[in-house]
C-alpha cells in the first residue's frame, strides 16, 4: 500500500492543467498570427512576385509585363510556381518555428 502525502498530486496536476491551457492559449494566439502576416518570394531575378498567407492562400502575384513572352508562356508559369511554393515554404517555416518557440520544442503532433 502506497503512502499518501497530503496536498500532493493534486497541486501538481492543477499546475500541470494550468500550464498547458496556457501555452494552448498562446499557441492559438501565435498561430492566429502568423496566418495573418504575409510571406513574399520572387523567381526570376524579380520577374515573379508572389504574396501568400499564413494560411497558403495566394494574395497577389506581380509579373513585370517585359518577361512576358507569348512563345515561351512555360518558362513565366514555371517562374510563378517557383515563386509560389517559396513563399509557403517561408509561411510554413515561419509557423513552425514560431510553434516551436511556444512549445519549447515539444514535439507535439498535429502542431506546426
Amino acid at each position: 500500500m502506497k503512502a499518501r502525502i497530503p496536498g500532493a498530486g493534486g497541486d501538481n496536476r492543477a499546475n500541470m492543467m494550468k500550464k498547458i491551457q496556457d501555452m494552448q492559449e498562446e499557441m492559438a494566439r501565435v498561430q492566429a498570427e502568423v496566418e495573418a502576416s504575409e510571406f513574399t518570394a520572387t523567381s526570376g531575378g524579380g520577374a515573379v512576385e508572389v504574396k501568400v498567407n499564413g494560411s497558403h492562400e495566394i494574395l497577389s502575384i506581380n509579373i513585370k509585363p517585359e518577361i512576358v513572352d507569348p512563345d515561351d508562356v512555360e518558362l513565366l508559369s514555371d517562374m510563378i510556381v517557383a515563386a509560389a511554393n517559396e513563399a509557403m515554404r517561408k509561411a510554413s517555416e515561419t509557423m513552425e518555428q514560431s510553434m516551436g518557440r511556444v512549445t519549447g520544442g515539444l514535439n507535439i503532433p498535429g502542431i506546426g
